[in-house]
């Protein structure tokens, strides 16, 4: 499976979703490892089952073993991440932005890549799951390592799509009863 084998299954209702990921998957704006690792994390961050191994596919010869488990681990770690701000944020007493998470994250220091590569897959993640608080923690980290305005936006955009497109091939397995692609 792979990123043409994905396509073939977006349905003429989501042309466009189909468009989108054509341009992002062929841009050159970023680094080959941070676009396809941007991919690799929000594919997880979607926990489509097709669409992963379809990025998994693709990634064999654009990303290295450290990367694919960097971009992993970043989605793991958002995982959590994501959930815990987002209630910081959202809770109406905000003693709790104040407070520490007490929530072991080891590997954002230590993430075996390039750190503004883990950062903006990261970042990646957090838009998918809407954490306002880690989007603007990425997106500082981020600066402060020399990325632009369009870099970022870069990475949320292929969130933006990778997203969409797990959402496409979730509905449509849903109504063909194929729980493998529902999933």
């Amino acid at each position: 499976m792979s990123i043409e084998s994905i396509k073939s299954q977006i349905p003429d209702y989501a042309k466009d979703i189909k468009l989108n990921l054509s341009s992002l998957a062929n841009d050159e704006s970023l680094t080959q490892a941070q676009i396809w690792g941007c991919f690799y994390a929000s594919a997880y961050a979607t926990g489509n089952a097709n669409l992963i191994q379809a990025i998994e596919a693709e990634t064999e010869t654009k990303l290295s073993e450290a990367e694919k488990n960097a971009a992993k681990s970043a989605a793991a770690i958002m995982a959590m991440n994501n959930v815990y701000y987002r209630f910081a944020h959202l809770a109406k007493n905000k003693e709790y932005q104040t407070m520490p998470a007490k929530l072991r994250m080891n590997v954002i220091g230590n993430p075996g890549v390039d750190k503004k590569d883990f950062e903006l897959w990261a970042m990646a993640v957090s838009v998918i799951n809407g954490c306002g608080m880690c989007i603007d923690a990425h997106e500082a980290a981020l600066r402060n390592e020399g990325m632009s305005s369009s870099d970022i936006q870069m990475a949320a955009r292929i969130a933006s799509v990778t997203n969409a497109v797990a959402a496409v091939l979730t509905a449509e397995g849903a109504l063909s009863g194929d729980i493998a692609k529902a999933a």
